[in-house]
C-alpha cells in the first residue's frame, strides 16, 4: 500500500471527534510537515512528487501545529501556511470554534512564504474574519502593518497584531504559555523565532527554521533537556539532497547532521527530537524509505500529519 495514502488515513482519524467526558489535557496537534512549499511542490517532475501528482490526494501539507484546550475552548495555530484552509478544517473537527474569534491566536516564526502568508484567507476576499489575534515580533509586526495586502487585514480589522519579545512569555490561560526565543536565520524582512509552549504537564519546543545550530548562542542538547518534545528543523536530509542549488544559501542543519550531533545523547532525549519542515526532496517525508527508516533506527522521531502532543 502507498505509505502516502497510509499517511492520509492516520490524519483523517486523527481528527475524529473523541469520545465525551471530562475535558482532556491541553495538546499539540501536527497539521503539516512540509517546507514552505508543501509536498509535493510547484514545478517538479522528480521522482518524489511526480506520483504525487498523479493521484492527487497524497500531498502533504507545509509545517503547522495546531494548540487546543477544551477546558477554555481556545484554539491557536503556530504559523499561517498556504494551506490554511485545510489546517483550520481539521482544527474545526477537533474541536469546533466558540463565539468568539475563529481562532484564539495565531502564532508567526517569520516572514517566509510556507509561515505567514495563510493569513490572506483571513480577508475580505475569503473569510472576512474579525480581529483574529496574530503574535509576532516587532520587525514582523511592522512588515505586516506596512505592505499590502496584509496592511488590509490591519485596517480591516480582520486581524489583531499583538506585538511579542524574545524570551517575554504569553500567558494564554491559567494552563497554558507561550514564549518567543530569537533564532538565527535568513531574516530579509522579519525576524525568526522558534516557541517554547507549555502545559500543565509538558512542554515542547517548535523550530520550524533555524540555520546551522553551530550560528545559534543556544546548545540545542540544552533545549532538548529542558522540554518533553522538540520540533525542530529537519528540512533536508543531507548535502546531496539538491544538486543544482547552492546549499550554503539555505543553510539549515540536515537531518544528518542532526542525528550526527545529537547520537550520544541517551534514549530518552533522543526521543524527544521530532523533524519537521520536511523539503519536498527530503527523502524521510516518506517514513518507510531508507531515509525514515534510519531516523528512527537511531532512536529519533518524525512529525506526522495528525499526531497529537499532551500537554
Amino acid at each position: 500500500m502507498n505509505p502516502s495514502y497510509l499517511w492520509s488515513l492516520c490524519f483523517l482519524f486523527s481528527i475524529l471527534p473523541a469520545t465525551a467526558g471530562e475535558p482532556p489535557a491541553p495538546y499539540l496537534v501536527v497539521l503539516g510537515t512540509a517546507q514552505d512549499a508543501g509536498f509535493p511542490q510547484a514545478a517538479c517532475k522528480k521522482s518524489c512528487c511526480t506520483e504525487v501528482w498523479l493521484q492527487g490526494s497524497s500531498r502533504i501539507f507545509v509545517s503547522c501545529l495546531g494548540l487546543l484546550d477544551a477546558e477554555s475552548g481556545g484554539r491557536w495555530m503556530f504559523d499561517a501556511t498556504p494551506d490554511f484552509k485545510w489546517q483550520l478544517d481539521a482544527l474545526d473537527r477537533l474541536q469546533a470554534p466558540g463565539s468568539g474569534p475563529v481562532l484564539s491566536g495565531v502564532f508567526l516564526t517569520h516572514g517566509h512564504m510556507g509561515h505567514y502568508t495563510g493569513l490572506m484567507h483571513l480577508g475580505r476576499e475569503a473569510m472576512g474574519a474579525r480581529e483574529v489575534p496574530v503574535y509576532a515580533m516587532p520587525r514582523m509586526v511592522t512588515y505586516l502593518r506596512e505592505n499590502g495586502p496584509w496592511s488590509q487585514l490591519v485596517g480591516l480589522r480582520n486581524i489583531a497584531v499583538k506585538k511579542i519579545q524574545d524570551g517575554s512569555p504569553v500567558s494564554l490561560n491559567t494552563r497554558l504559555k507561550v514564549t518567543p526565543f530569537l533564532v538565527p536565520h535568513r531574516d530579509e524582512f522579519t525576524e525568526t523565532v522558534g516557541y517554547r509552549i507549555e502545559g500543565p504537564s509538558k512542554t515542547a519546543v517548535f523550530i520550524p527554521d533555524i540555520d546551522k545550530w553551530e550560528k545559534w548562542s543556544t546548545r540545542i542538547e540544552d533545549v532538548i533537556a529542558s522540554v518533553d518534545y522538540a520540533l525542530v528543523d529537519g528540512t533536508f536530509y543531507d548535502n546531496a539532497e539538491i544538486p543544482h542549488r547552492d546549499m550554503s544559501e539555505i543553510p539549515h542543519p540536515f537531518i544528518a547532521e542532526s542525528m550526527a550531533r545529537l547520537k550520544d545523547l541517551p534514549a530518552a532525549e533522543r526521543a524527544k527530537v521530532i523533524f519537521i519542515h520536511l523539503n519536498h526532496t527530503n527523502a524521510a517525508l516518506n517514513p518507510d524509505s531508507p531515509a525514515g527508516r534510519a531516523v528512527t533506527a537511531a532512536g529519533f522521531r518524525l512529525a506526522v500529519q495528525g499526531m497529537k502532543l499532551t500537554l
